[in-house]
């Protein structure tokens, strides 16, 4: 049991996602437990020239349903997905300006990427057209803390509010971060998570350069495949997570429904390379470590960790091996899965639905799997719930992010 007071505890009251495997977090758990496939050839530009031509896009979605028209002309498609979905887990919580201080109140949703369209477009109307022809709102809508102002003027909401940047790694940073504000007493709530909207040109074209992505073009279906043999990269996706999060005090005063507690979060870096992870672990284990300490819950007490698990060649394997340093034996016997073989790679925005999953596993008791797992890479040897999701009393769940930069972010969560 944790031995800080109820002011301090921080626990999840709310939540949010948009996704193209669902728009709600129904249907985006639903669609997880089932196992689908939510990757499939571009449709937001002709991708016939690139060497990846598959992404998880965010269908069927129209801006205007949920937001005032004229702030969704102003702002950038990444700010219209984490606004939206902090929405949704604003009114999951069940808060309301009668029943939170709006001084107590905070926001801090990141974004890795920020507003690229916006970049894109107002670049080639200042190309085409001159300078006076970019638009007055340009630098509002591609900055990557507008999502964060935003929500806090939806809500009134005056406390601690910025965005984090910091690749991959970036959501599960905003949540550890908000976290410790309710821990250091600055705020009772905070609107945690991020967004990202980086299925564009000029992304897929920087990351193609790098040969980052899958080119599995011809079967987008099966391209993802974390942990397999003759994984050749990760698959972008894009949407939002957003948590909203409460000292454990603030909300049982306030008669919440509270899914878990958010117990645990550490960062730390590899100090290693621009884009590879050290290939020891040693970062990544470290964050691990600290996080699990944080959380006062020892490595024989978690129940399942939802890996990075990027489908990439080193981070799969690095992973498994910076888990079987933190758990020993117990590795093994632990649940272990990369839901980003459905979902893709949110980028700064896969914290944001991994930590949705995770608390998703401890309310229902199961563990969404990772497919196209049919032939293992042997040097990826632990279990990683392969193809079908599986029945699991999980009480603590560790998800792990890792960024470009060497930069990792390690979370907990746990039943109360």
């Amino acid at each position: 049991m944790s031995s800080l007071p109820d002011s301090q505890r921080v626990v999840v009251t709310g939540l949010g996602v948009v996704h193209g495997l669902g728009q709600t977090v129904d249907a985006f758990w639903a669609a997880l437990l089932a196992g689908r496939n939510g990757i499939d050839r571009i449709t937001q530009f002709d991708a016939s020239l690139y060497s990846s031509q598959i992404g998880a896009e965010v269908r069927n979605w129209n801006p205007d349903d949920h937001m005032d028209p004229k702030e969704v002309r102003r702002n950038d498609r990444y700010t219209h997905f984490g606004f939206v979905a902090a929405k949704q887990a604003y009114a999951d919580s069940g808060l309301t300006p009668e029943r939170v201080d709006p001084d107590r109140i905070g926001v801090v949703i990141g974004s890795g990427i920020g507003g690229m369209a916006t970049f894109e477009t107002q670049h080639k109307r200042l190309m085409e057209g001159g300078p006076r022809k970019v638009s007055p709102f340009t630098i509002p809508a591609l900055i990557g803390n507008m999502c964060s102002g935003l929500v806090a003027i939806a809500l009134g909401a005056r406390g601690p509010n910025f965005g984090v940047v910091s690749a991959c790694a970036t959501a599960t940073h905003a949540l550890g971060e908000a976290m410790q504000m309710i821990r250091r007493r600055d705020a009772d709530v905070m609107v945690a998570g991020g967004a990202e909207a980086a299925i564009t040109p000029f992304a897929y074209a920087s990351f193609c350069s790098m040969k980052a992505m899958s080119t599995r073009n011809d079967d987008p279906a099966t391209a993802c495949r974390p942990f397999a043999l003759g994984r050749d990269g990760f698959i972008m996706g894009e949407g939002a997570g957003v948590l909203v999060l409460e000292s454990l005090a603030h909300a049982r005063a306030r008669g919440a429904r509270i899914y878990c507690e958010l117990s645990g979060y550490a960062a730390t870096a590899d100090a290693f390379h621009i884009t590879q992870p050290d290939p020891e672990g040693k970062g990544l284990s470290m964050a691990m470590r600290r996080a699990l300490a944080s959380a006062a819950v020892a490595p024989t007490d978690v129940d399942y960790v939802n890996a990075h698990g990027t489908s990439t060649p080193y981070n799969d394997k690095f992973e498994t091996l910076a888990i079987k340093r933190v758990f020993g034996d117990r590795a093994r016997r632990l649940a272990v899965s990369s839901t980003k073989s459905m979902t893709g790679h949110l980028l700064g925005a896969a914290g944001g639905i991994e930590s949705i999953i995770s608390v998703k596993t401890i309310q229902s008791g199961m563990v969404a799997p990772t497919i196209n797992l049919h032939e293992p890479d042997p040097e990826c040897d632990l279990d990683y719930v392969p193809n079908q999701a599986r029945a699991l009393p999980a009480r603590v769940v560790l998800s792990n992010n890792l960024g470009f930069g060497g930069q990792n972010a390690a979370i907990v969560f746990r039943a109360l």
